[in-house]
Formats: structure tokens, C-alpha cells, sequence
């Protein structure tokens, strides 16, 4: 069915559509406002519809070659060039080179009622002017309700509306058209919605006294579109919206492997560090190294020659940089090679959304590899646990669609494992760091567990974790004859058995010397019996080798003699 849906779309046409250039919002829309339509952009004071209209109008003179034309009901033309000359607009000099042209029309609210007869045919013959002047392709219209600012004839309004519309359309212009939100409708005439071919609705929220921007796509005849809230700012450089709430499961899990810096934990972690791409989660209770384990994350980040962002949400770069001098470790190296950079803010700057609008903003400019929340927690002040949580999920999955690692520390509150929820990503993440406070014999020392770290091997122990000024450090946990002892304990434990050894050493060696004596002595021994025994023997073969000459000498004689008197005889 999947197959033939995708075959079928590929061969309907498609809505022809025409860029916007705004960041974000081509995305959204799937390609931008319909091409030679109106679009109603509607909503509160404040919300940004001026210069939404404006930056559609300067993408495309700028970027597009398409010249536009502003009509404005409400700001001079001198109002509007200085007002948007702060992002970056230079309206001054479009307007020189006839890609843009201002125009402002003052309708005064006492001749309509005066005469009670109202039509917009001086309006279409101002406008055709001005379209034809430069052969405009977009137009924007602000605002809407000025034109009808003195009627109350609902008929009148709905008639004039339609052909402006359809003029419009006839015209064959992309057109913006602004317009007041009203009581419990999209606009305070509650009917330019319906002959609108796109509706979006731009708000500005207060919240616990934190402001957020809101766009929402209301309507979008003939289109598919994003139909979630989305965040969006209003910076230095014009509009950006990023559709964060639109993100699906589909990115690529990597095998790649990377050291978290602290070589013990890496053997923890199978001997290789953790996944990159994966989000790994570093919580426990106040004092137990959570920073330092950032900062020593962030610090091999860029020593392997690779880009970090630390977003900070309790202490400035410059305590962070300072603090972690007292570790080994300095990151002020990293941000004059540009590898390093840090984004501190107190929660309260912004709503979720907007920090989670900030941090893909910066992420999408600078492309890390690594990106740090530290710690999560601080979070709550400006939303509920829900709500973080869905910001968390949403942020994770954006970070892992571009392959980029996140660890996020988090403040326990309580010292207990079983009810450890962590803002209640823990089970969303790919790998959970527990860190705790281990108290012994009267001292506070940490311990380090893996509580999980999918797809790869890990350790099951509990590890000492020691922070000391070589760096940070884990050893294996000391059963001593007590029980498991840390810190000074561990230590004394160690020298006490050391001393053992050496004792012990000290007596073998002893041992070994008196063996070696007596070894010395016996040894003496045996080679003077064995001279003894030679001696004896010698003198047992001296009697035996004597009386074997004697006989010898007598059969000699004997020969002699017998020889002799066979010679007398033969005589």
C-alpha cells in the first residue's frame, strides 16, 4: 500500500509554491506560501507580522529576483525602512534598484462614515500601479483591518473582502496579508480566514513571566504542511523556526565507538567508550563530579580534534574553565581554537521551546560532534517534569538525526536507586552514569555504577570514583576484613597489608638464607665424607693391588725358573 501511495504522489502535480527565504518555515510549508495567492498571516500585537511580511518581501527581492511591493495602512514608509534596517534590511537600497516599493495609505476613519458608501477600487488602482511600476511578483498588504476600519456592514466587509482576494489572484502576485486577531476568532472580522487560500497564526505567549513566539499553520488549501506549534525567534539576522516537533524515528545508529576521557570508564564501558550519536545520561547527588565529568567529556572532545557545545544552565564559562584547572584539565585552549563553545544562561532566560529552538539554532551553526546540558534539572524551574521530558525527547532525536553525541547531567534529589527518575529520561537514553555518595567510616567518598549502556558490553561493579588533580580516576572497590572499604580507609587497609607482604617477604627471605647455610654446611659435609670414603677405598685397593704384583712376580719367577731347567735337561 506504501508503494503504491508513494508511486501515486509521485505522479499527481504537486501545488505550485514560491520561497519564503525565512528559516524554517520553506520546511514547514514544504516548499513556502502558494504561488500567486494570498496568505493571511493573523494574530495578537507583538507577534512579529510586520516583519514576517517584511523578511518574505527582502528574500525575495534579495535572494529570489522577484521585487515586491509593501502597502502599509498603519507605518510610513520612513518608519518601516529604519524599523528593519536593525536585521540587516536595507530597504533604502532595494528601493533604488525598484525591487521593492513602499507605499502608505492613510484611510481616515471619518470620511467612510461620513459618506456610507465604501468600495476598494482606488485601492486596486493604487496597487496595480505599483505592481506594474516594477513588475512585482509579491505583495503585502498591512493591515487588513484599517481598510475596513469604519464599517460595521458585515455584507459590505465579506463582498469587498472576496474581491480583493480574487483581484488579487487575477493579478497573479504572491501575496501577504496581515490581520489583528480577535476575540475567539483567527481575525477580529472573523472572516478573511475563510477566503484565504493559507492562514498562519503567529502568538506571543507570557508564561510564568517568560515570553515565547509561536507559529502555527492554521489552513493550507491544497497542501500537506506541518501542523504543530513551532517556536520560532526573532533575532539579529530576521526570523527562524525550526520544526522540532516534527522529528521521526529514522536516523542511523553508528558503531562508532568514542573515549569519554576517563580511561577507567572506558574499560567499564567494554573497553571502547560509548557510541557516537548515542545520549548518555550522568546523574547524582550534589558534590559527586557530574561536571567534572562533563568537562572531562568536552575536554577529549577537543582534543581529538572535534567541535563541542556546552550549554551551562548554573555556572558561567569562566567558573567552569577555572574549576576544571583544579582537574588537569584546561578548556580555555579548546575556545581560542574555536573547537569549544559555551552557552550559559539561567532557565528562566526562555521557555523549553526556546531553549530547545536556541540549542538547534547553534547546533545547525557551529556542527558539533558533541553537545553537554549541564544539568537538565535547572529545567523544571520553567516547565513541569511532562514537559521537559518532551523537550528532552524531542532534542535527543534532532541531536541523533545528526549523528551527535549528547550527555546530559542531572541532580538527584534523593539517594536512592529504585525511585531515581532523572527527570524520566533515564529510560530514553543509551547509556545512564549513576553517581553516588559512598559514606565510610566517618568520610564521604563516590562510587560510579553503569546502569546501562545499550548495545554494548559493560561492567556490573561499583567503582570508587576519585577526583584529584592528576585528573579524574576509578578504582575497583577494596573488600577489606570489615567490609568494603574507600578512601583513607582503602588506603590504611592497603599499608596495613603491604606491610604484611613485606614482613612476609622479609621472613621468606630469612628462610631462604638459612637453607642456603645449611645447604653450604651439608654440602661441606658430604664432600668431606666423600674424600673420606675415597681415602678408605684407596686404602682397601692399595692392599688388593699389592698382592696382585706379588703374584704377578711369582708366576713371572716361576716362568723364568721353569724355562731354565728345561734348557739344563736339553744340554
Amino acid at each position: 500500500m506504501s508503494t503504491n501511495s508513494s508511486k501515486l504522489n509521485s505522479v499527481l502535480p504537486s501545488l505550485p509554491k514560491s520561497l519564503t527565504g525565512i528559516k524554517g518555515l520553506d520546511e514547514i510549508t514544504r516548499g513556502g506560501l502558494p504561488l500567486n495567492r494570498p496568505t493571511l498571516i493573523c494574530g495578537p500585537a507583538g507577534c512579529g507580522k510586520t516583519l514576517f511580511s517584511m523578511e518574505f518581501l527582502v528574500h525575495g527581492a534579495r535572494d529570489f529576483n522577484e521585487p515586491g511591493v509593501f502597502m502599509a495602512f498603519e507605518e510610513k514608509t520612513e518608519e518601516l525602512a529604519l524599523n528593519v534596517a536593525s536585521l540587516g534590511f536595507d530597504l533604502n537600497e532595494l528601493r533604488n534598484n525598484n525591487m521593492i516599493r513602499l507605499d502608505h495609505v492613510h484611510i481616515e476613519r471619518s470620511e467612510i462614515e461620513e459618506t456610507g458608501e465604501y468600495d476598494l477600487d482606488g485601492l486596486f488602482i493604487r496597487l496595480a500601479h505599483a505592481i506594474d511600476t516594477i513588475g512585482a511578483r509579491r505583495v503585502v498588504l498591512d493591515t487588513l483591518e484599517s481598510l475596513f476600519s469604519g464599517l460595521n456592514n458585515q455584507g459590505v466587509i465579506r463582498a469587498e473582502l472576496r474581491r480583493l482576494f480574487e483581484w488579487l489572484k487575477e493579478k497573479k502576485v504572491t501575496t501577504i496579508i496581515t490581520a489583528e486577531k480577535g476575540e475567539g476568532t483567527l481575525t477580529r472580522h472573523g472572516l478573511e480566514e475563510y477566503v484565504s487560500d493559507c492562514v498562519i497564526l503567529l502568538d506571543h505567549r507570557v508564561a510564568n513571566k517568560i515570553s515565547t513566539r509561536l507559529l502555527r499553520i492554521v489552513k493550507y488549501r491544497g497542501s500537506v504542511h506541518g501542523t504543530n506549534e513551532y517556536p520560532f525567534l526573532i533575532e539579529d539576522d530576521g526570523i527562524s523556526v525550526i520544526p522540532v516537533t516534527s522529528l521521526t524515528l529514522s536516523h542511523v545508529a553508528s558503531f562508532e565507538r568514542i573515549t569519554s576521557g576517563i580511561p577507567a570508564l572506558d574499560v567499564m564501558l567494554g573497553g571502547k567508550g560509548f557510541f557516537r550519536g548515542s545520549s548518555i545520561l550522568v546523574s547524582g547527588t550534589a558534590g559527586t563530579g557530574k561536571t567534572s565529568i562533563a568537562g572531562s567529556f568536552a575536554n577529549q572532545t577537543c582534543l581529538n580534534g572535534e567541535r563541542c557545545i556546552y550549554f551551562a544552565f548554573e555556572e558561567s564559562p569562566q567558573q567552569i574553565i577555572r574549576n576544571t584547572l583544579s582537574i588537569g584539565i584546561t578548556l580555555q585552549d579548546h575556545l581560542d581554537k574555536d573547537l569549544l563553545r559555551f552557552h550559559a544562561s539561567r532557565p528562566t532566560l526562555n521557555g523549553l521551546e526556546m531553549h530547545l529552538f536556541s540549542i538547534n539554532k547553534l547546533v545547525n551553526d557551529f556542527q558539533p560532534s558533541v553537545v553537554i546540558l549541564d544539568p537538565i534539572t535547572n529545567l523544571i524551574t520553567v516547565g513541569s517534569v511532562s514537559e521537559v521530558k518532551s523537550v528532552l525527547i524531542r532534542l535527543i532525536d534532532f541531536l541523533q538525526s545528526r549523528n551527535v553525541t549528547v550527555m546530559f547531567t542531572a541532580l538527584a534529589m534523593n539517594d536512592n536507586i529504585g525511585e531515581q527518575s532523572d527527570e524520566s529520561i533515564s529510560s530514553l537514553v543509551d547509556a545512564w552514569l549513576l553517581v553516588r555518595d559512598i559514606e565510610l567510616n566517618g568520610e564521604r567518598n563516590r562510587g560510579m555504577y553503569v546502569m546501562k549502556s545499550r548495545g554494548m558490553k559493560h561492567s556490573n561493579k561499583v567503582r570508587e570514583f576519585v577526583i584529584s588533580d592528576k585528573g579524574l580516576n576509578l578504582i575497583d572497590l577494596y573488600l577489606g576484613p570489615e567490609g568494603v572499604l574507600t578512601g583513607s580507609a582503602r588506603e590504611k587497609q592497603q599499608l596495613a597489608e603491604k606491610t604484611v607482604h613485606v614482613l612476609r617477604d622479609n621472613a621468606i627471605q630469612r628462610k631462604d638464607r638459612e637453607i642456603s647455610r645449611k645447604r653450604t654446611v651439608l654440602e661441606s659435609r658430604i664432600a668431606s665424607l666423600k674424600e673420606e670414603f675415597e681415602s678408605l677405598q684407596e686404602e682397601m685397593n692399595k692392599s688388593y693391588i699389592e698382592e696382585e704384583i706379588r703374584k704377578e712376580v711369582l708366576e713371572q719367577n716361576l716362568r723364568e725358573f721353569t724355562e731354565g731347567t728345561d734348557n739344563n735337561q736339553q744340554l
